[in-house]
């Protein structure tokens, strides 16, 4: 075997094998309720499932063939722990949705956050966060009821 080869093998064997490779991470996307408009939430490329970050974006879907080709806006925030849902609810019983990304703990708790999005006016906003729930704990009930005592 010749060097360039054994040099290529041992790359090609390093990236199959990293640990990351074999999990796949969380990507979803809901369709707003003006049936235009997506949020994509997707955790970080090549990051650990347990820690890393998470992007949240904004398409305007002013193609529905093709519901991501309109990029209106998007952040990216850190998480500790993997992203497990994403919810669109009215938390507030304003009429208006909100965007709650939930995520649990990779340590023996498994504890819950949730960071809560606002999309008004082709903007997207954090507008709200909630950690340390436990593992069994309905993150939008919890959400609801701090809105309710604002």
């Amino acid at each position: 075997m010749n060097l360039k080869l054994f040099i290529h093998s041992i790359f090609t064997l390093a990236l199959s094998t990293n640990g990351y490779a074999e999990i796949p991470r969380f990507v979803k996307q809901i369709q707003l309720p003006d049936n235009r408009s997506t949020i994509q939430v997707a955790e970080g490329d090549n990051e650990p499932r347990s820690i890393g970050s998470y992007a949240i974006r904004l398409y305007g879907g002013s193609n529905p063939d093709f519901p991501l080709d309109d990029f209106i806006t998007g952040q990216i925030h850190p998480r500790d722990g993997a992203v497990e849902r994403l919810i669109n609810t009215d938390l507030n019983g304003d009429g208006v949705g909100e965007v709650v990304v939930v995520m649990r703990s990779a340590g023996s708790g498994g504890y819950l956050s949730a960071d809560v999005f606002s999309w008004q006016n082709k903007t997207l906003r954090r507008i709200q966060s909630i950690s340390d729930l436990g593992p069994k704990d309905d993150p939008v009930a919890e959400l609801k009821q701090l809105a309710r005592k604002k």
